[in-house]
């Protein structure tokens, strides 16, 4: 197999540089970042498209980069689903969660939870969120890193290095406005290295028609399996319901998300981001879904996985790359910097992110008495001080070894509960602390057991259905036809342990669930425990719930001549307005852990 090249790396590095100017120019253009709201909220001026395109590369970390394709290549095209997923998702974020939002002003989502709730759960989930957002970053950069690094031989440190300390720089220099404009560059990254591959692998097959034919006679093009059972990795249902709700815990609620499409400089082009965004999610879904079938067509009778010559599905795209552009030089470090943009971009959120929660939640309330300059210039030292941290983080999780998909998705076991906390508050009026409170614990355990379960008991193969892969093809001269991946039963479970009654019920539910659970048993906890405890008798202010208005007005023309209303309302809660302003919590990550503990009471309420 190729190698990387000095093209390759050339290519790589240039992305690199130009993510790094573009940071030194937004230090400098505009004035510079004299208040800590131009830092983390780009002074609330952007517009709907860059914003848009900055939403979607959050979205396409490594892994949608790496794993997708590997995804379809194994389990089918039945993950093209999420096209309808993705509509829902963005439908719910742009009318039920964005009005509230933005008519309040807030930029981070715990600043809506004081004030529908109580200040206290709000400190406790920025302190979960900084832990979280800390080892969930490391985790970004080092997974994509290793698999390139074994199937490239690219070096895997100097990697993890290189791409943590571009992301703190240029988030340290250019505060969100350098984050999003970044964005919008590597999306263009990302979208050539697809279509590079896409392209070659057309040519190398002769045709789409034979990829097609291929994936059909493969079983691959599954697209349409309408099994109601829970239990079930991937159907229609599982897809459409559970990844609705998975989603909506991220572009409804997520830090990164909101604090996005919350510094549009009005409502119209906040929504208008997440609509542009979507068509961006589905041409990410139809390259990567190419790339799936096309990796099929071309290793459908010599399994490289199977054939021991990757050690995991992860490696099978940057195997493809090297295998059938050998003659390209410079275009699989195209595809490497694709890779790359997209950990450049969750990591840039992730710090921008932990930059702003610690200085809005942590440090803004307890000293009142600094200046804008002064708490500008503490974002950019606390940019600087968690970027070292990102980076110091990837080599903890290089020590995780199997544990790291333990923490994924015990990490994306949090959005659920979450998402059911925001949405007590903002649909059902009567709800008051003491309800979010124990319906969010209830949530949480609930999501955590059966999370944990899971991976303590994998689901068996009936259940994820992994489709058929040949070697017949191939050349044998290993007999090893297993991965090189520690299953994590063997640092959770005694050898020989037999499976228990719930492994194969229970703990087999689909992980599309674990969110749609997490959140209907808080909602459902919530409101039963609100009844009991007077709910009813409490005044919530219309202003923290979705009214008539906000759904129906949404695209009004008058919306789009009214920033000035929002920076207005921005003052009016003085107990909380300093943070209101500037408070952005940005994490591109998918777990809102931090606002999973600022749930609770009611404060602004009564």
């Amino acid at each position: 197999m190729a190698r990387f090249t000095v093209w390759d790396y050339v290519v790589f590095a240039a992305m690199l540089l130009i993510s790094a100017i573009i940071g030194i120019y937004y230090a400098f253009a505009g004035g510079t970042q004299k208040t800590s709201k131009d830092f983390l909220m780009a002074g609330r001026s952007m517009s709907a498209l860059p914003v848009a395109l900055s939403l979607t590369a959050s979205f396409m970390s490594a892994v949608t980069v790496l794993g997708t394709p590997a995804e379809i290549y194994r389990y089918g095209a039945v993950f093209c689903i999420f096209a309808i997923t993705y509509a829902l998702v963005v439908l719910c974020s742009a009318e039920i969660f964005l009005p509230v939002f933005y008519k309040l002003g807030i930029t981070s989502t715990y600043e809506y939870l004081e004030l529908r709730f109580n200040k206290y759960l709000r400190l406790c989930g920025t302190v979960l969120f900084i832990i979280q957002t800390t080892l969930y970053t490391g985790i970004v950069i080092y997974a994509p890193a290793l698999a390139l690094n074994q199937v490239t031989g690219f070096d895997l440190w100097g990697a993890v290095v290189a791409t943590g300390v571009v992301c703190t720089f240029y988030c340290t220099l250019g505060g969100l406005k350098a984050v999003v404009w970044t964005d919008v560059f590597q999306v263009g990254i990302m979208v050539a290295g697809f279509s590079s591959v896409i392209i070659r692998a057309v040519v190398v097959q002769e045709g789409i028609g034979r990829i097609v034919n291929d994936s059909y006679h493969g079983g691959r093009l599954n697209f349409w399996d309408f099994d109601p059972n829970p239990l079930q990795r991937h159907t229609f249902w599982t897809i459409v319901i559970g990844g609705t709700f998975t989603w909506t815990g991220i572009y409804g609620v997520n830090q990164s998300q909101v604090q996005r499409y919350i510094a549009c400089k009005n409502r119209f082009h906040a929504k208008l981001s997440l609509y542009i965004n979507l068509v961006g999610l589905w041409a990410i879904l139809v390259c990567a879904t190419l790339c799936g079938l096309a990796l099929y067509s071309i290793y459908k009778d010599c399994d490289p996985w199977m054939n021991n010559e990757v050690s995991a599905l992860d490696q099978l795209m940057p195997y493809l790359v090297l295998d059938i552009m050998r003659d390209f030089p410079g275009v699989p470090g195209l595809f490497v910097a694709s890779a790359y943009s997209g950990t450049l971009s969750t990591v840039s959120s992730s710090i921008n992110a932990l930059a702003a929660v610690t200085v809005e939640d942590l440090i803004k309330p307890y000293f009142k008495s600094l200046s804008e300059r002064k708490l500008s210039w503490i974002s950019m030292g606390m940019s600087l001080f968690y970027g070292g941290v990102c980076i110091a983080m990837a080599a903890v999780a290089s020590l995780l070894g199997a544990l790291l998909q333990a923490a994924l998705s015990i990490f994306g076991m949090v959005g659920g509960p979450l998402l059911g906390l925001f949405a007590l508050g903002i649909l059902c009026s009567f709800a008051n602390g003491i309800g979010a409170f124990v319906g969010l614990v209830s949530g949480f355990v609930i999501s955590l057991w059966v999370g944990i379960g899971s991976q303590i008991y994998p689901p068996l193969p009936e259940r994820t259905k992994p489709l058929y892969l040949s070697t017949a093809g191939c050349n044998i001269s290993t007999g090893n036809l297993t991965s090189t991946e520690i299953p994590l039963t063997t640092i959770f479970s005694t050898p020989g342990a037999e499976r228990p009654a719930l492994a194969d019920n229970w703990y087999s539910l689909s992980y599309l669930y674990f969110s749609t659970l997490g959140t209907l048993v808080t909602v459902v906890v919530g409101i039963i425990i609100s009844l009991l405890t007077g709910g009813l008798k409490q005044n919530t202010d219309p202003k923290f719930l979705l009214t008539k208005e906000d759904f129906l007005s949404n695209f009004s023309r008058s919306e789009t001549e009214q920033p000035e209303k929002v920076e207005v309302l921005n003052w009016k809660p003085f107990t909380v307005a300093d943070e209101g302003t500037d408070n952005p919590a940005f994490s591109h990550i998918e777990m809102d852990v931090a606002s999973d503990k600022s749930k609770v009471n009611g404060l602004h309420t009564s």
